[in-house]
């Protein structure tokens, strides 16, 4: 069988493993996958899907995102895109209408530098300006 180019994703994996000092049996059973097809994974025959690497990511104790990333299903900057608007979204220091104006304003800044804008939006976002059924939120 011929190698696949998944990004180094099976090095990567091979190490995070590693480091965790879970054999591969150990590994696929935390994961809920075979321990052949992690075999596989590790030696770059086999490209896993979404499901299956969160699942691995899950045992590893590692970002999924990572390994979407590593795997080509995830393009970095969609990830660093994500991270951003998850860390806006997170931030109890600021109430909801202020998050979605900050965001608004940051779509406008990725539309401006040539990104793409509300495409890559969390599902479930939609700024309370561009949806006119939600009321404005009151202070509190």
């Amino acid at each position: 069988m011929a190698s696949l180019n998944v990004g180094n994703l099976g090095e990567y994996l091979r190490e995070q493993r590693r480091s965790a000092q879970l054999s591969l049996r150990q590994l696929a059973e935390a994961a809920g996958v075979s321990n052949p097809y992690l075999s596989q994974i590790e030696r770059g025959l086999r490209k896993p899907s979404a499901e299956v690497l969160q699942q691995v990511a899950k045992a590893l104790r590692i970002s999924a995102e990572t390994l979407y990333v590593r795997a080509g299903i995830l393009d970095e900057r969609e990830r660093e895109e994500r991270q951003t608007r998850a860390v806006i979204l997170a931030d109890p220091s600021i109430n909801e209408r202020q998050k979605q104006v900050l965001l608004q304003i940051y779509d406008s800044f990725r539309k401006e530098n040539g990104f793409g804008a509300e495409q890559d939006a969390a599902p479930g976002v939609v700024a309370e300006a561009d949806n006119p059924e939600v009321p404005p939120k009151a202070e509190t």
